[in-house]
């Protein structure tokens, strides 16, 4: 189903529906009852993007910290199932999908889903979605009494129902992973629905998320993408994203990436650019434009994004629009360049000290948010994102890249000297 056919349903239809079930809750609703000391099931609903998940991690650590003894279940899109999985944020069994490529097979799904988590029953759900209605729809349907849930109060947009009993209320300014975490207060909180006596949650310093390799699983790795681009071998390799993905506003100039990466090849370094199979266009128009063998195509070159994860433990430095990559890379030791300008790093940066957000700061910037339904009123003409000239960012890389070969160095001298030493 295209995203503007979603979006119109959700506008026209998620809110009619939303207003019918609030109405519902109120006359006929069961009276909210506190959390169980031991909840048995508590269903956490991601339906956003992949990137979302990682964000997300903290909160799943603090639901396990909090609720050692309860069963974690995550409803998601069938498409953003392979993160969840990878990650282990649940058992196979304990995640429940939407196939949103089709209207029909996405009824049939709400219906299936909505059977199965009734009959588990769920003491609680948190859904994190500020967009989308339907997983407000979707914590009303799986029966859980308690339903934690991003709330607008008085602002305008956003509005998914009254019927969320344990609201908080959307805070523009608060990077996103602390409100996720403060949904996990929520689920405590008697004096709700208005949670207001949140703690004071400071920015994670990491996702709390681990995706295990073993070491001679990475070495075959980057021998193979060795074998198969020779011209990575050698160097230090930097990988561009210059794709948009959903929202083409997001993307940093073609052009700009094209001076970036012919910069980072005359000063000995090798390219590799990745994506989708639909960025093969556009990665063969930067090549053109670098006219360079150290500059190779890798987009489709990974297969899962298990490889993909492998592919930045080969590397050395990402450089990425924002979105999946930038945050699936703070899961590596992979340093790590994000740019942002119709979204903020501030809301939605990846976390991690490996990661460096890149923003003009222009007056119009950002743009999309929950109240616009990321929807841009630039037209195309992301001023936010060209006005980032390419040479500080290649001067920021190289020092990045730079810093890299000496921490090794250091890192190999600590090593010899720890050694002891043989006397005849």
């Amino acid at each position: 189903m295209k995203l503007q056919t979603q979006r119109w349903i959700d506008r026209w239809v998620g809110q009619a529906l939303c207003a019918a079930v609030s109405l519902w809750a109120r006359l006929w609703g069961n009276k909210v009852q506190a959390l169980p000391q031991a909840p048995r099931h508590i269903l956490v609903i991601l339906l956003s993007e992949m990137g979302s998940v990682v964000l997300a991690g903290p909160m799943f650590a603090a639901l396990r910290q909090r609720y050692p003894s309860a069963t974690v279940h995550v409803l998601q899109l069938k498409k953003n199932q392979e993160v969840a999985k990878l990650l282990g944020l649940a058992k196979p069994e304990h995640l429940h999908a939407l196939d949103d490529s089709a209207g029909l097979g996405l009824l049939s799904d709400i219906w299936r889903v909505s059977q199965t988590l009734r009959a588990l029953p769920l003491d609680a759900v948190i859904d994190c979605e500020l967009f989308s209605r339907i997983s407000s729809l979707m914590s009303y349907l799986s029966g859980a009494p308690l339903r934690a849930g991003f709330t607008p109060h008085t602002q305008e947009g956003l509005y998914r129902g009254s019927f969320i009993n344990r609201a908080i209320p959307y805070n523009p300014y608060q990077h996103i992973t602390q409100q996720f975490l403060s949904l996990v207060d929520a689920l405590d909180d008697a004096a709700m629905p208005r949670h207001k006596a949140a703690p004071v949650r400071a920015l994670p310093s990491d996702t709390c998320l681990s995706v295990p390799f073993d070491a001679d699983e990475l070495t075959r790795y980057r021998q193979k993408m060795h074998a198969d681009h020779p011209t990575l071998a050698g160097r230090q390799v930097v990988l561009l994203y210059a794709g948009g993905g959903l929202l083409p506003e997001r993307a940093w100039p073609a052009a700009h990436y094209a001076q970036l990466a012919k910069g980072l090849v005359d000063a000995g370094h090798a390219v590799g650019l990745i994506g989708l199979r639909d960025d093969a266009a556009l990665a063969s128009q930067l090549r053109a434009d670098v006219a360079s063998e150290f500059c190779v195509d890798l987009t489709g070159y990974t297969k899962s994004i298990r490889e993909l994860l492998k592919l930045f433990h080969a590397a050395q430095l990402l450089i990425t629009n924002d979105g999946g990559p930038g945050h699936f890379a703070s899961l590596t030791p992979i340093q790590t360049m994000v740019f942002f300008g119709p979204e903020t790093g501030r809301l939605y940066g990846p976390l991690g000290p490996r990661a460096r957000v890149l923003e003009a700061g222009v007056a119009c910037s950002p743009c999309l948010s929950a109240y616009n339904h990321r929807q841009t009123f630039c037209d195309g003409d992301n001023q936010c994102l060209k006005r980032l000239q390419p040479l500080p960012v290649l001067h920021e890389a190289l020092q990045i890249l730079s810093q890299t070969v000496q921490s090794k160095a250091d890192c190999s001298h600590a090593a010899l000297s720890s050694e002891p030493v043989l006397h005849a």
